[in-house]
């Protein structure tokens, strides 16, 4: 065997010992993203485009970047999942139509109460039933605090216009403006106990929806209804500041 074919024997064991070590962090990472993602997103799909992220990784990296590899493989990762994503337009209008909706609600009812809503006041305002009304928190899953339509003015009220009144201010502008930020932090405390708590858990600590479950003591599902009912709640706290 000559020095070539070791080399390239030598690469193939490596790679596959990287993608046998690091498959669990490409399945974190998807099982992670799909609290953000509609039910009609297949958690396989997000795990095969992580793999080519991965792969990806594996023949770009090199020691002398000075970064731990699973740090830059899971921003490769991310970054594969997301152009998946992309190329699939993964949000449906219905569903950011029916996120509007919840929003309406919200901000109608801590209007007129002057706190926070409960689920069953919201499924009340909606005019349909709590099981619906947690059915339909489960099908807006995908809901983001901010959407790239967030920063255009379409309609008559911007989402962005209370932050910054210059029409010039372009998306990342507006995210840096550190206004923005204390208007998210304030939102954030606002919401009910356990919305925060999910919240925390998955974006501080970085814990998939089966994993807060199970602290939390309810289902995943229930965990999926919760975040997207915070995030609803952020989103209208956001346009009423």
């Amino acid at each position: 065997m000559n020095t070539a074919t070791i080399s390239t024997t030598v690469e193939t064991i490596n790679q596959k010992e990287f993608v046998e070590k690091f498959t669990p962090l490409v399945k974190r990472i998807a099982y992670h993203m799909m609290a953000r993602l509609p039910a009609s997103v297949q958690v396989d799909d997000l795990i095969q485009a992580g793999m080519i992220g991965l792969l990806d990784a594996i023949k770009r990296y090199e020691g002398s970047h000075g970064r731990q590899f699973e740090s830059y493989a899971a921003q490769r990762i991310r970054g594969s999942i997301l152009d998946e994503l992309r190329e699939a337009d993964w949000l449906p209008r219905g569903i950011r139509k029916k996120m509007r909706q919840i929003e309406v609600a919200v901000r109608t009812l801590e209007q007129r109460m002057g706190r926070v809503p409960s689920e069953q006041e919201l499924a009340t305002e909606l005019g349909i039933p709590l099981t619906d009304y947690q059915e339909t928190l489960q099908d807006a899953r995908g809901g983001q605090i901010m959407f790239y339509e967030d920063f255009q003015k379409t309609d008559d009220e911007p989402f962005f216009d209370r932050i910054s009144s210059d029409s010039q201010n372009d998306p990342l502008e507006i995210l840096m403006d550190d206004r923005l930020r204390k208007m998210l932090i304030k939102a954030i405390a606002d919401l009910p106990s356990r919305e925060k708590m999910v919240m925390g858990m998955h974006y501080e600590q970085e814990m998939n929806l089966r994993e807060i479950g199970e602290v939390v003591g309810v289902s995943e599902s229930r965990v999926c209804q919760l975040h997207t009912q915070a995030v609803v709640r952020l989103r209208s706290r956001l346009r009423s500041l």
